[in-house]
């Protein structure tokens, strides 16, 4: 199947959401990438026990992609079968030097792949209160 996409559309596929090997070639075509989305989205059925409905929505996530009807997320695009799929992460921060470093860790890792980051300081002691191991 023929997928009607503009130049920049694939331009922006080749760029950022295709496979490429470590010299950057190229390794897979817009409709490659569909499949691989759409057979990774789909075999959530398998885990949700209908493994029998995998064939079907495999086929109905490719139709709708290929159309450009639906396109999922761009960590979906980048990272499926292989990554998370999500877009966007609150990280806690816990009220330690060791856990604020963590949280800051745990930022670059998501990041890395695609992933926004939001932080819950609700676990931290306000502002003016005694910190034991230092006395401050």
């Amino acid at each position: 199947m023929a997928i009607n996409l503009s130049k920049n559309a694939l331009r922006v596929l080749t760029a950022r959401y295709l496979r490429c090997d470590a010299e950057r070639h190229v390794l897979e075509t817009p409709e490659d990438m569909f499949a691989r989305v759409a057979d990774a989205i789909a075999r959530a059925e398998v885990v949700f026990g209908q493994p029998d409905r995998v064939s079907y929505w495999r086929d109905e996530f490719y139709r709708m992609m290929t159309s450009t009807t639906f396109l999922p997320n761009s960590p979906t695009l980048m990272n499926a079968p292989n990554g998370q799929l999500s877009a966007c992460f609150v990280l806690p921060v816990e009220d330690s030097i060791e856990d604020i470093f963590e949280a800051v860790k745990e930022m670059a890792l998501v990041q890395r792949s695609g992933g926004g980051t939001g932080f819950s300081f609700s676990h931290l002691r306000p502002k003016g209160d005694l910190v034991s191991t230092t006395g401050g």
